[in-house]
């Protein structure tokens, strides 16, 4: 039982470093997937493919 109690504390935290590091990369997968769509649509609004207002 005292292999648990040493073991424990480890695991805990190399699972709280595995949540925080898919979060971190989860997160920057969103925000990649975001720019790409914004570089995508100013493209099209460039290529003159979308509403474009040149007052």
């Amino acid at each position: 039982m005292e292999y648990v109690a040493v073991l424990v504390p480890s695991l805990v935290v190399g699972l709280l470093f595995w949540f925080a590091m898919k979060s971190i990369f989860n997160a920057d997968k969103s925000e990649r997937q975001a720019e790409a769509r914004a570089q995508a649509e100013a493209d099209a609004k460039a290529a003159g493919h979308g509403p474009v207002s040149n007052n």
